[in-house]
């Protein structure tokens, strides 16, 4: 008998073996998983926390998945200086792109600004305010090697 139950978080133990399960997987694909969790945090003078953007490697883009600014800070400049520093961050490490996903609510034009591409939008006929927008910033660098396993490794 089988039983799928909810969790708020899942436990060291299942986390570790669904990354060894994928990196398995995709290893014998030839794949790199290069999977990493991080956030960046900005704080003002003082160590106060104004500005947050979390986001994780796979394969060969980096996911922001959230990012957020104190409502005392917002409009300063302070979402573009997080979104630079990932961008110069990674640039030049042989990743692909940057790529997020924002409702209609939320700051789209902001995105724009900062160079980001509408890829696509996802509409939601019911709740206008929750159609989705995904953007994507690609590097320019010409030497892409992230999520590749090279011959070495595999």
């Amino acid at each position: 008998m089988t039983a799928i139950k909810l969790v708020d978080k899942l436990s060291d133990e299942i986390e570790a073996k669904m990354r060894e399960g994928f990196v398995q997987y995709e290893s014998s694909h030839g794949i790199d998983v290069n999977y990493k969790q991080f956030a960046l945090v900005l704080s003002d003078n003082e160590n106060n926390t104004i500005g947050v953007l979390n986001a994780f490697t796979a394969f060969a883009e980096i996911y922001i998945q959230d990012m957020w600014v104190d409502s005392k800070f917002r409009g300063k400049g302070y979402g573009r200086k997080l979104l630079d520093d990932l961008e110069n961050r990674f640039r030049g490490k042989g990743f692909n792109n940057i790529n997020l996903v924002t409702n209609a609510f939320n700051a789209s034009e902001f995105y724009k600004k900062c160079g980001f591409e509408l890829e696509f939008v996802r509409e939601n006929a019911i709740n206008p305010k929750l159609t989705k927008f995904f953007f994507i910033k690609y590097f320019d660098d010409e030497i892409q090697t992230q999520g590749l396993l090279t011959e070495a490794s595999s």
